[in-house]
């Protein structure tokens, strides 16, 4: 993913220094960086990467109008004013991925000074690819334990419906029979099926945390924005306040529409019949994270409006082509840095140097890419199985559904001679 994408703009002025007046323009925000564009031409005043900020701070111009100014290193200030929707709102967001350039990985600052290695870049990619495959089996194995607990229940049902058909039996002997009460025998304890686990599935995992991300919320209005946390679990959604309190809570089930607005920005809606819904936006330079997550819980209440089908584009390919070809890349980088192949040549002698403008993989980077790939491949290992296992989970969930389904009708049939 570009890191040039603008992740908000909004209207203010700049004051031009030299000439000593206000200039209308764009003040844009990218992952990297902040820049000003005019409005009468389109050019780009100011533009400067945020880890040059030292200082960001809230001041008036001239006593009367609200400003954000910016300090960059070597003493240059920069003002804006007229911010719409409000000064708190530009301020707080700004702010939000500033602090969290600085406090990101310390290669993340470097990137902005120097172009990144071939190694560096590999080995980037394929622990994003490994974070995301931990988090997918994660939910992968909550799903799992939620169809053991629906073959409990299912086993707990066939036991009802035995003592059901005991009494129904009692029922239509005649009232002379002696042996009515032989049939109140004690029913034999309900054995859970081979491979389903004891333990009850509702409290545990229901509570696990996926990703927790610092966000800046808006509840309603634009206007009004705090900074804050959303917390992904397997069973809903929870938004906090700065001071870790619990604004909301949205359960799996009662999510409504996910919109992803950017790759940094979504709205969460959940819809009432006779009130106002409830709704919240959420703005977070870690969101990317995040989305995958909510791919995989909310497939089919994502929606990705026009800024943010750049994701979608990015994932264009299935998983199991994305994981092959990953692997096979990395597989053949690091056997021509390990083995040093000879260049190719061509028909007239020339030799044809492959990726020559980046450098070869050192031997540190090699390591840490055969680490992570060996976790990938264990990883993609256990989803295989797990996925093995709960497919034999469903094939028995519906066998006893459908068992279920005749042994009701046939008590209901029952029943009905009876009255």
């Amino acid at each position: 993913m570009s890191r040039d994408i603008c992740i908000h703009a909004w209207p203010c002025t700049y004051y031009l220094e030299p000439e000593r007046r206000w200039v209308a323009g764009q003040l844009s925000l990218t992952l990297l960086s902040l820049r000003f564009m005019t409005d009468s031409t389109g050019e780009i005043l100011v533009s400067f990467p945020l880890s040059s900020i030292v200082e960001i701070k809230k001041e008036a111009s001239h006593f009367i109008f609200s400003s954000i100014t910016i300090l960059e290193k070597g003493h240059a200030k920069h003002w804006f004013s007229s911010l719409q929707p409000s000064r708190n709102v530009v301020f707080s967001i700004i702010e939000h991925f500033w602090r969290e350039l600085l406090l990101s990985q310390p290669g993340a600052v470097a990137d902005v000074s120097g172009p990144r290695t071939r190694g560096k870049e590999l080995t980037g990619l394929m622990a994003g690819s490994q974070k995301r495959l931990e988090d997918t089996a994660r939910v992968l194995h909550h799903q799992g334990q939620q169809l053991d607990g629906v073959m409990r229940g299912l086993d707990k049902m066939e036991s009802d419906l035995e003592v059901a058909d005991r009494l129904l039996t009692e029922l239509e002997s005649p009232a002379w029979w002696p042996f009515s009460s032989k049939l109140w025998k004690t029913p034999p304890e309900t054995k859970p099926r081979e491979g389903v686990s004891v333990t009850s599935c509702e409290p545990f995992g229901k509570e696990r945390i996926l990703i927790k991300i610092p966000a800046i919320i808006s509840h309603g209005t634009e206007s009004h924005v705090k900074p804050g946390r959303l917390t992904v679990l397997v069973s809903g959604l929870e938004i906090h306040d700065s001071s870790s309190l619990l604004m909301h809570r949205f359960e799996r089930e009662d999510v409504d529409d996910i919109k992803v607005h950017s790759p940094y920005e979504i709205s969460i809606r959940q819809r009432f019949i006779g009130k106002p819904d409830v709704a919240y936006r959420l703005i977070s330079a870690k969101m990317p994270e995040v989305i995958p997550i909510l791919e995989v819980q909310f497939s089919k209440k994502m929606e990705l409006l026009e800024d943010a089908l750049v994701l979608r584009s990015t994932r264009t390919s299935s998983p199991a082509e994305k994981s092959c070809s990953v692997w096979h890349a990395a597989s053949g980088l690091m056997g021509r840095t390990l083995h040093r192949e000879p260049p190719i040549v061509d028909q007239e002698g020339t030799a044809l140097h492959l990726q020559t403008s980046l450098p070869a993989l050192s031997e540190a980077d090699t390591q840490e890419l055969t680490q992570i790939l060996r976790r990938m491949k264990g990883l993609a290992l256990e989803a295989e199985s797990e996925l093995e296992r709960q497919d034999e989970a469903l094939d028995g969930i519906a066998a006893a559904v459908d068992r279920a389904t005749l042994t009701i009708d046939k008590h209901n049939r029952r029943m009905k001679r009876l009255t």
